[in-house]
C-alpha cells in the first residue's frame, strides 16, 4: 500500500509545484481603474486568472494543439471535430426543450439521428447538407431565456471566460454530455483530453488574430465573449444597445439588471 502511495504523492507534488510556478509566472499588469465597470467588478482577480490560463495555454495546450495539427491528417481532424459536435446535439436538444423551442429540439434530435447513422457516428455532417442547420444551446442560454441576468464577468481557471450565469450552467450541462458516462474512468479522461486538444487546435487561427490585433487581450476576450453570448441568446438578432450607453463597450446590460427573456424565433412560433 505504501509503495502505491509514494508514486501518487510524488505525482501530486509535481502537479502542485507546476501550478505554483505557473501562478508565480502569471503576474498580470492591472490598470488603475480595474473593477470600475459594472459588469466586471472582479477585474483585478480576473486578469490574474487570465494570465494564469495564458501560461497554461502557452506551455501545455497550445503546443499540444500545434502538434496535433501537424501530425494528424486534416481529414481525421475534421472527423473527430464533427464527432464531438454530434455529441453536443444531446445538450442542444435538452436545452431547446427546457426553453420551449420545439422546432429547435426537433432539429437537434434530427441532426443527432442523421449524423449518428448516415454520418458514421458523427464523422460526417450529413444533416447540414439535408437542411438541418447546426445550432448551439446550453443551460446558461436556458437561464437567459427565462430572464436570468448574466451576473458579473468571471474568468474560470483553465476553462476561461464566463459569467456567473454561464458558470452555473456548466454543472447541469455536464450531465447532458455523453462523454461523462464513458467507463472506465480512465477512458473517459482520454476522450476528454482528445476533445480539449481538438478544441484548442480549432482556435489556433483565432488566437493568432487576437495576438496580432488586440492591444489589450483581456478586454478583447471579455468583449468578444459577451458579444457572442448575446448573439446566441437572441439567435443572431440581438436588441440594440440603449441610446444613452456611451461606454463604448459592446455587450449585455450592466450587471445587476435583469435580462429580458429572449423572444421565440419565427420558426418556433409556428
Amino acid at each position: 500500500m505504501r509503495r502505491l502511495a509514494d508514486p501518487i504523492a510524488r505525482r501530486l507534488a509535481r502537479c502542485a509545484a507546476t501550478a505554483a510556478v505557473l501562478l508565480l509566472a502569471a503576474c498580470a499588469s492591472v490598470p488603475p481603474n480595474a473593477g470600475s465597470k459594472p459588469r466586471d467588478p472582479f477585474e483585478r482577480v480576473n486578469r490574474h486568472l487570465f494570465a494564469f490560463n495564458d501560461k497554461v495555454d502557452q506551455y501545455l495546450m497550445k503546443p499540444l494543439a500545434q502538434g496535433y495539427e501537424a501530425v494528424v491528417p486534416r481529414a481525421f481532424r475534421l472527423c473527430i471535430n464533427s464527432g464531438f459536435a454530434n455529441l453536443g446535439e444531446v445538450r442542444n436538444a435538452v436545452n431547446d426543450i427546457l426553453q420551449a423551442k420545439p422546432i429547435g429540439a426537433a432539429t437537434d434530435t434530427g441532426r443527432l439521428a442523421v449524423n449518428s447513422t448516415l454520418g458514421v457516428a458523427g464523422c460526417f455532417d450529413v444533416a447540414t447538407r439535408m437542411g438541418l442547420e447546426r445550432r448551439h444551446e446550453d443551460f446558461g442560454l436556458t437561464l437567459a431565456r427565462w430572464g436570468v441576468g448574466t451576473g458579473p464577468y468571471v474568468v474560470l481557471p483553465v476553462l476561461g471566460p464566463s459569467d456567473v450565469r454561464d458558470a452555473i450552467g456548466l454543472v447541469p450541462d455536464a450531465y447532458t454530455n455523453p462523454v461523462s458516462y464513458v467507463t472506465p474512468v480512465r477512458d473517459r479522461y482520454i476522450v476528454y483530453g482528445v476533445y480539449l486538444i481538438d478544441f484548442r487546435a480549432e482556435l489556433l487561427d483565432a488566437t493568432r488574430l487576437i495576438d496580432q490585433a488586440a492591444l489589450d487581450r483581456y478586454q478583447f476576450t471579455r468583449d468578444a465573449y459577451f458579444q457572442r453570448r448575446t448573439s446566441l441568446q437572441y439567435e443572431g438578432n440581438p436588441p440594440p444597445l440603449p441610446e444613452d450607453d456611451d461606454s463604448g463597450d459592446a455587450g449585455p446590460r450592466p450587471t445587476g439588471t435583469k435580462t429580458p427573456p429572449a423572444q421565440p424565433s419565427p420558426e418556433d412560433r409556428r
